[in-house]
């Protein structure tokens, strides 16, 4: 009969094939040593709150007794506390004490007349509203966000302009540049001489990129002193003539021409031409009724004495 071997645990079992419990004990060894065998590997370890396993551990296909395999923090996350290895003993992995928070990105890093917002955090993932100082508008993102490398986005302030200031008749302001004014800046109005300046001297640019007041108006001393008159492209006078109303259609490049003058005189020169042929007429007749008042009284007798006196020659 032959002999067979098997070593098992750096101990060496013999037995004879020839027999039949030989045959029987074989076998039933050879089960236990690879029920064995497999439960002195571990399993593939699995990720741990906020960690993953190691590149290195990744490429493993056998995680074998005694084994030792690393974790590492996610994405965004960065160590606490605890130790990144893990340990397969008894065909178990040790307890995972690697612990990972979150990265925190801090205050953004200043920028000109920006302001951030970071009341909601400045953790991986937080996002912060961006805005601008007064007198400013924003250009580009108006949220920057927290990623693992840092803050993401792109933002500018820019200062608010105003139009270029409107130019005056007889008058100059003090605006020579070929840019547009912007935020804050003031432009002075002057008016010739002989001009009076009508409204504010200055005008200001404001946060809203518009002037606070109209420019001003420079308006002539000796017109402003005139009485004023009517300005229209077509004046209608009024004039009687006669007792007759006549309306007649003037156009004097809209000033009004001395035909007012008879609106004004006409009416009283007639009123008094008419008073006068009154007073004339009233005359006339009072004068009529005193000659025959006196015609009807009189007896003649101062003419009597002289027909006597010619009778008696």
């Amino acid at each position: 009969m032959e002999t067979f071997g098997i070593k098992v645990a750096n101990m060496e079992f013999f037995f004879l094939l020839g027999s039949s419990t030989g045959l029987k004990f074989t076998s039933l060894l050879c089960f236990y040593c690879l029920v064995w065998s497999s439960e002195a590997n571990c399993p593939t370890p699995q990720r741990g709150e906020n960690s993953v396993l190691s590149t290195q551990a990744r490429l493993m296909n056998t995680f074998p007794e005694g084994s030792n395999v690393t974790l590492e923090c996610c994405k965004g996350f960065e160590k606490e506390s605890g130790s990144e290895v893990i340990r397969c003993l008894n065909g178990n992995w040790t307890r995972i004490e690697l612990i990972c928070k979150k990265m925190d990105c801090g205050e953004p890093k200043p920028q000109p007349n920006m302001i951030f917002d970071t009341s909601t955090g400045t953790l991986f993932s937080d996002i912060i509203k961006v805005t601008c100082e007064k007198g400013y508008e924003i250009s580009g993102s108006s949220f920057w966000q927290c990623y693992d490398w840092g803050w993401f986005g792109k933002s500018k302030c820019h200062i608010l302009t105003c139009n270029e200031p409107a130019e005056v008749s007889n008058g100059t302001n003090s605006w020579d540049s070929q840019d547009r004014p912007t935020y804050g800046q003031i432009i002075v109005y002057n008016c010739d001489e002989g001009y009076t300046l009508i409204g504010n001297d200055s005008i200001h640019c404001n946060d809203r990129g518009e002037y606070d007041s109209p420019p001003p108006e420079c308006k002539d001393v000796s017109a402003s002193l005139a009485p004023s008159t009517t300005a229209a492209a077509a004046h209608r006078d009024i004039t009687i003539r006669g007792g007759t109303e006549v309306t007649t259609q003037r156009e004097k490049h809209g000033v009004v021409t001395d035909a007012n003058k008879d609106v004004d005189y006409l009416p009283v020169i007639l009123s008094v031409v008419c008073v006068s042929l009154v007073a004339c007429i009233g005359v006339l007749s009072l004068h009529r009724c005193l000659l025959r008042r006196k015609g009807s009284y009189d007896t003649r007798e101062d003419q009597k004495s002289e027909f006597l006196i010619f009778q008696n020659i």
